[in-house]
This record gives C-alpha cells, structure tokens and sequence, in this order.
C-alpha cells in the first residue's frame, strides 16, 4: 500500500515527478510545484490527467483562461494541447501518465526529467 500525500510531502525537489506506482501503460507520479519553471510544452500522442492533493495550482492551456485548481480538484489536458503550469505557493499533484509521456514534452530545460530519474 501507498500513502500518496506521504510520497509528495517526501519530496525534495521542486518540478521533479516521481513514478510511484504503474498500471498497465500508465504512471502513476506525484510532484511539487512552486513557482514557473515548467515551460509551455505539449504531449502530441498523450492525454495527462492532473489532481491536485494539496496546494492551488494554476494551469494554462493556450488559448483559454487560467486554471485556478485546488485541492481535490482534478483536469485532464488532452494531447496536443500546449500547457504549462505554476503555483504562488506549494503545491502537490498526483499525474497520470502514459509511459511514453515525456516530462517537458518536446521542450528541453534545466529542469527536464527523463523517465529513469522520475522512477523512485
């Protein structure tokens, strides 16, 4: 069994998700998001589902108004949108993902993780 909010609440870094469960296809990650490093980036072959399990986080997809999530609130972001998200304060999420998801999708930056440093 795992203890989801433990997960989150262990991590050390911010912007940096950790794989801590796998069904099929899919990860099962959790993150901390403060501030707004991630760049806008999309995922042309995937959907990525966020929940949010403490904190507000504020998500952006083109063209549309901002995202303001809170806790127990939960958006799925279907492939090929472009997205970015942020948070004024701590956040924790919980993301769904196919294994094929890259982090940033096609953007490189300094805080991109690749699958085999997302894995716990």
């Amino acid at each position: 069994m795992i203890n989801v909010n433990d997960c989150a609440r262990s991590l050390s870094e911010y912007f940096s998700p950790k794989i801590i469960g796998e069904i099929n296809d899919i990860y099962v990650k959790v993150a901390r998001i403060y501030g707004e490093k991630i760049p806008w980036h999309s995922h042309d072959g995937e959907d990525e589902m966020f929940f949010i399990l403490e904190g507000e986080l504020l998500l952006e997809e083109e063209g549309k108004e901002i995202l303001q999530m809170k806790k127990g609130d939960m958006h799925i972001v279907k492939k090929g949108i472009i997205h970015r998200v942020s948070s004024n304060k701590e956040c924790h999420i919980l993301l769904i993902e196919n294994k094929t998801t890259e982090h940033t999708g096609k953007i490189i930056t300094d805080i991109t993780k690749s699958i085999d440093q997302q894995k716990s």
